[in-house]
């Protein structure tokens, strides 16, 4: 628990609970504390790593081997147990810095305790405690309102309803909510698993694999290998054991350990064991990365979508403005007004903003007029700010009236949108909004003051009988507007834009990224803020005002590809753009700070949260960017396309091996011959042309926009070097043997001279898919495959290296015959990979024929 708060709360005279007893209600699990996080558990971790379909085969091929007594051959084995220890202990390094930096964005509550105002975490809550609920707070536990100052809440998370509800004393709050105006003092009667949105507040918060193009892409991979694997792996055993003279022969004479050796490394070969290693670790790596630049990822995954976003929707204050606003001055709309009503209209402006949580506005405007030395007037009631509203009032005594007048001496003061308040009044007001367009176009932020004189109270929640005769049916008798109001002057306030944002869209332009700006504020002014900018580039911003979208999706998408600036955006409409542009097949990231923002973050396929942001907000965002600095955007999306591109570089590598291996398997199945290398040499060959490699691909730099279709890329970049790869190993295997008098089923020799020169051929093709690969070659890419490349040569002179995996040298006849060998791979490689675009062209006329 922290100490007590320094902010004033009003006084109350219950003291709350003391410290025993909120002891007591810990300790008996009355707290509201609930299972959430922002990353996965340990366990969680370990489990995925460690318990998946491939690493379960690969320890059953290395068993296997280990039965032969070939433990050499079982090195395979090994490797991927260092790699799943890799892969585990970079996400715990992930999962530390983001449950690290989760704690900077956590939300703290102010609870009543012991007659002091006490700030307290989410689970610290417990039952029967008096707390706080306050203006931009998700209430965290159910409650019965003790006093309230104008509570507002938007329930739409709990019912999907976006009206606002105004709460009185007595009544019930349920956590999930989120205070969107005024304050109340609730006492928690539900808490933990027992409240009402215990279950919502949880799938907000916990981690959740985002099943994406990239994951679509790997899983049909590893499904299709599932199938194939285990049936090629009893026809190779079956195979291999023909070629020892049958099961009598094997097992009398001890062939079998050879056959089931031969089998395996047909099988290793087919496993594209790093694949799915190497992706964690790219989503791990990317999030720790992006933690150092103040970036929260609270989904690992969500890092790949951030490659396909081509839709941006901008919230403004708080994204493109840093939300800083600054009270210039107070407009009259009558010119001939005198200064006693100029200081009627000043009074009323700071009565009107001196609510106990005023919003950003509020706060610049009595920071203004302070400033001149103005001060509280007498108030007799209020109704506070709300977005959804739109105004505020304060109804105070009118120190102007008589008895003579016939006045009731009371006065009714409305401060909000232009375009709300002039919409509600009686008479034409046009002159008045066309002043109001005319300094927005500046970038002012405009708001409207109303008077109205009567002798009913407009903001009370009951109506007089002359009102209530006078009613239409169905009309709400809560805080209304007066139609008899008459405007009085114009508020002129002006926000900061943020250094960083002209160019940051400008970023934005050139990735081909299309972003709009969303507010709930004057379209008017949000445009011209928009144009300062250059949202759009040298082209004028199109604004629209909200209230004339249509409601049907279509239609709405329609619009939306004309529209940039949308201003008087409601919260239901925030959800509604990103559903319609959903239809249009756009990937939407949408950025926000306040409450009103929650449902199109949660709707969006990546929400993007300011770190001074709503706690609610912040709960359903993937992405938190905890200094809210805008700027960090473009560092995020090039981020994620550095994923997206360099797995699939990645991808095409491992599965060119997948090819490779399965088409020589089927080959040896066919023919029946012996399988032409060791799992030895497949470990050797496949860490120095595709895992190590692999490894600095996937982390190199990459600012590759994304292009939709990774699967079908991948397939169509591994099959020419997987085939041609196949078919040079295959047609040594055939054809060596008769030429140079080799009995590779009778003598170990020949066998082993066979698997030698196979090992040089597929080590030599996968440099050449490597060189593919890593194009283009000039800079480091070249080293690098120049790197491995020499490795795997100066490896085979090695004694130690060359022993143990097998490698021998070929001299004479056979270093002759091995290097026609590769001549003739380097020509079916050339061949294959000029083939495969006539192939593609072919079967793509016939499939559109057809």
């Amino acid at each position: 628990m922290s100490a007590t708060t320094a902010v004033e709360m009003p006084e109350i005279g219950a003291t709350g609970l003391t410290p025993k007893e909120v002891v007591q209600r810990i300790e008996s699990g009355q707290s509201n504390a609930v299972k959430t996080s922002t990353s996965r558990s340990v366990r969680d971790i370990v489990r995925a790593n460690v318990f998946t379909l491939f690493n379960g085969i690969i320890c059953a091929a290395m068993a296997l081997v280990l039965v032969t007594g070939s433990w050499k051959d079982a090195v395979f084995g090994f490797v991927i147990i260092i790699n799943t220890g890799i892969g585990i202990v970079t996400e715990l390094r992930a999962k530390r810095t983001l449950d690290k930096l989760s704690i900077l964005v956590a939300s703290e509550f102010l609870v009543h305790r012991d007659g002091k105002d006490v700030e307290v975490s989410h689970n610290e809550i417990v039952l029967d405690d008096l707390l706080w609920i306050r203006a931009g707070e998700q209430v965290p536990a159910d409650g019965q309102i003790i006093q309230t100052w104008g509570l507002e809440l938007d329930e739409s998370m709990l019912t999907g309803e976006s009206r606002t509800v105004r709460h009185k004393v007595g009544e019930q709050v349920y956590s999930g909510a989120t205070a969107v105006s005024g304050m109340a003092l609730v006492k928690v009667n539900a808490v933990g698993g027992h409240s009402y949105a215990a279950t919502l507040t949880a799938q907000a918060k916990v981690y959740k694999k985002t099943v994406s193009d990239l994951n679509k892409g790997i899983n049909t991979i590893l499904k299709f290998m599932t199938f194939l694997v285990v049936p090629l792996c009893v026809l190779l055993i079956l195979s291999q054991i023909h070629t020892v003279g049958g099961w009598h022969a094997a097992l009398s004479t001890g062939e079998w350990r050879q056959a089931v050796v031969s089998a395996v490394a047909g099988v290793v070969g087919m496993i594209p064991e790093g694949l799915v290693l190497l992706t964690s670790l790219n989503f791990a790596v990317a999030a720790m990365r992006l933690a150092r630049h103040d970036t929260l990822v609270q989904e690992l995954e969500s890092v790949e979508t951030l490659a396909r976003v081509d839709a941006l929707n901008l919230d403004k204050t708080g994204t493109i403005t840093d939300g800083g606003i600054a009270f210039d001055r107070l407009v009259m709309l009558d010119a001939a007004a005198d200064a006693a009503c100029e200081r009627q209209a000043v009074q009323a402006l700071y009565d009107c903003c001196d609510e106990e949580q005023p919003n950003g506005t509020g706060q610049a405007v009595l920071a203004g007029l302070k400033a001149q030395g103005h001060g509280p007037g007498q108030v007799a009631s209020r109704v506070p700010f709300s977005s959804s509203r739109k105004w505020s009032a304060v109804r105070r005594p009118d120190a102007g009236s008589s008895a003579a007048t016939g006045r009731e001496g009371n006065e009714t003061w409305y401060m909000g949108a232009p375009e709300v308040i002039v919409a509600a009044l009686d008479g034409d007001y046009s002159d008045v909004l066309r002043r109001v367009n005319d300094y927005a176009d500046d970038g002012n932020r405009v708001l409207l003051i109303a008077r109205y004189d009567g002798p009913d109270d407009p903001l009370h929640t009951g109506r007089s009988p002359q009102t209530a005769a006078s009613a239409k049916p169905g009309e709400s008798d809560g805080p209304r507007l007066e139609a008899q109001a008459r405007p009085v002057a114009l508020v002129l306030c002006s926000e900061r834009i943020r250094p960083d944002a002209a160019r940051t869209l400008a970023w934005f332009r050139e990735q081909g990224v299309r972003c709009r700006v969303i507010s709930g504020d004057n379209p008017v002014t949000v445009g011209a803020i928009a144009r300062k900018v250059r949202l759009t580039g040298d082209r004028e911003p199109v604004a629209m005002d909200a209230r004339t979208l249509p409601e049907d999706v279509d239609e709405l998408a329609r619009v939306l590809e004309n529209v940039d600036v949308l201003g008087r955006v409601l919260p239901a409409q925030k959800r509604a753009i990103v559903q319609a542009l959903h239809t249009q097949n756009h990937v939407v990231a949408m950025t926000g700070d306040g409450v009103n923002d929650a449902l199109a973050i949660k709707e969006a396929d990546l929400g993007i949260a300011m770190g001074n942001a709503a706690p609610a907000t912040k709960a359903v965002a993937q992405v938190v960017l905890v200094d809210s600095k805008f700027s960090h955007l473009p560092d995020v999306v090039a981020r994620g396309r550095q994923v997206m591109a360099n797995m699939e570089r990645v991808a095409s590598l491992f599965l060119v091996k997948t090819v490779y291996s399965a088409l020589i398997s089927l080959g040896v199945v066919l023919t029946q011959i012996p399988y032409p290398y060791l799992p030895r040499h497949i470990t050797y060959i496949g860490a120095l042309t595709i895992g190590m490699p692999a490894f600095i691909l996937a982390l190199a730099p990459n600012t590759r926009r994304y292009m939709p279709g990774f699967l079908k890329r991948v397939v169509a970049f591994a099959l020419p070097g997987g085939i041609a790869t196949a078919l040079s190993v295959l047609l040594a295997a055939w054809v060596l043997p008769p030429v140079m008098g080799w009995n590779v089923t009778g003598d170990a020799a020949d066998l082993s001279a066979l698997r030698a020169t196979s090992a040089i051929i597929l080590f030599a093709m996968g440099v050449f898919v490597l060189a593919r690969v890593a194009r283009p070659l000039n800079g480091w890419r070249g080293v690098l495959v120049a790197v491995f490349a020499a490795a795997g040569v100066i490896g085979a002179f090695v004694p130690f290296v060359a022993n143990f995996f097998a490698l021998i040298l070929p001299t004479g006849a056979t270093m002759v015959a091995t290097l026609i060998a590769l001549a003739g791979s380097a020509l079916i490689f050339a061949l294959c990979l000029w083939l495969a675009p006539l192939v593609r062209g072919l079967t793509g006329k016939l499939s559109r024929r057809h």
